[in-house]
């Protein structure tokens, strides 16, 4: 395809991702044809007066702010049903960049309408992975992953015949807390929120922080490439350099060196197999690179990842809501740091032994983000010292 002539969509197009995501666009030239954003309707109207797509999505609550200052031909879209015809827009890739559950339904519909997705919401592979597949495989769409991690072992894996790969390597930065304190409960918000390497949105930063992010990443990599969780490892490598790497049945490993910057993911997402140059300065090799074990004591959650994988069947999505209620409750004050992985914990246990399927997977939501609430108000008063 030409230069200039590539149609995206941008699903997200207000977070760290999505703004990143028209970094790229500009580099490249690309038509961006729809965005879909939420209540950020300051930012939605700057890029789409840059843009101007064909399509915009937003929030009920932000329409009355974004609507009368569209470009003129720019439709506008809202709710649940705007979202997805962004995600069904006729276009060469839609970038699947809306964080938590909300990006579930979005990312399932542009795979029915055989989009190419440039897939950077991990919750769609962790909560419904095998879902997706299905759908991509009966659909005739593709998935590329944009995760640097992912992106990491999918370039490391292209052209390797699958029955020679042992395992595979993810790396975690560390997070803030790698070198201390001993004691987490003190940990604020603004510390858990200072990322020593990367830019990323609040609730990827916290997980980082907890080291369940790595979690969500080993069971997305289990579902994206269709290789069993005993045969997936997290390393620390506090320098975020090498992003994932492979092993192979016979010695060899291979592994995938970059900066830490986003915009590079996801134009290899964007644009592979092909690698167009991009306005960044090369990644100097000099200095020390490290590789260190997870602290499993301090980082439960991680290892929790694990757990729900092995169960199966709905456990992910339990685990999956029971995260996302307990950094929102952290975030607020209602809940300590090192009381996260007690909410994730106690509501993987109540996790049902049933099948995956769609239907069951929204129920299953439900239920886990009642049974972690609870937790969160029960943990909450404990730390306050409430009878």
């Amino acid at each position: 395809m030409m230069l200039g002539m590539k149609r995206i969509a941008v699903l997200g197009s207000t977070g760290s991702i999505g703004t990143q995501t028209l970094d790229v666009a500009r580099w490249r030239g690309y038509q961006v044809v729809a965005l879909a954003a939420g209540r950020n309707a300051r930012l939605l109207l700057e890029q789409a007066r840059e843009f101007r797509p064909e399509l915009v999505a937003c929030s009920p609550a932000a329409a009355a702010e974004v609507a009368p200052h569209l470009p003129a031909g720019t439709k506008l879209v809202t709710g649940e049903a705007g979202t997805e015809e962004v995600a069904t827009a006729a276009v060469d890739v839609v970038v699947a960049a809306i964080p938590g559950m909300a990006g579930l339904a979005p990312t399932a519909a542009a795979l029915r309408a055989g989009r190419h997705v440039a897939l950077a919401n991990k919750e769609a592979m962790v909560v419904a992975g095998p879902l997706m597949r299905q759908l991509a495989l009966q659909h005739g769409a593709r998935i590329t992953p944009v995760d640097s991690e992912h992106a990491a072992l999918y370039q490391c894996l292209a052209n390797e015949p699958a029955d020679s790969v042992a395992g595979l390597v993810l790396t975690a930065s560390g997070g803030p807390f790698r070198e201390g304190p001993a004691d987490l409960r003190s940990v604020t918000v603004e510390q858990a929120l200072a990322h020593p390497n990367w830019a990323m949105g609040p609730k990827v930063t916290i997980d980082s922080a907890t080291l369940f992010n790595k979690g969500l990443e080993v069971l997305e990599a289990h579902f994206l490439f269709d290789v069993p969780l005993a045969a997936i490892e997290v390393v620390v490598h506090p320098q975020s350099l090498v992003h994932g790497l492979v092993r192979f049945k016979d010695g060899n490993i291979l592994a995938q060196v970059g900066p830490h910057d986003m915009r590079i993911p996801i134009q290899y997402a964007l644009e592979t197999p092909a690698r167009p140059p991009v306005p960044l300065q090369p990644l100097p090799l000099r200095g020390v690179w490290a590789f260190e074990e997870p602290d499993h004591q301090r980082f439960p959650s991680l290892q929790l990842a694990y757990q729900a994988g092995e169960a199966g069947g709905l456990a992910p999505t339990y685990l999956n809501a029971a995260d996302e209620v307990a950094v929102e409750a952290f975030m607020a004050g209602d809940l300590g740091f090192a009381a996260i992985p007690e909410v994730l914990s106690g509501t993987l246990a109540a996790a049902p032994r049933a099948a995956l399927t769609w239907e069951a997977t929204y129920a299953a939501d439900a239920e886990a983000r009642r049974v972690s609430s609870e937790l969160v108000q029960r943990l909450g008063r404990t730390a306050a010292g409430a009878p």
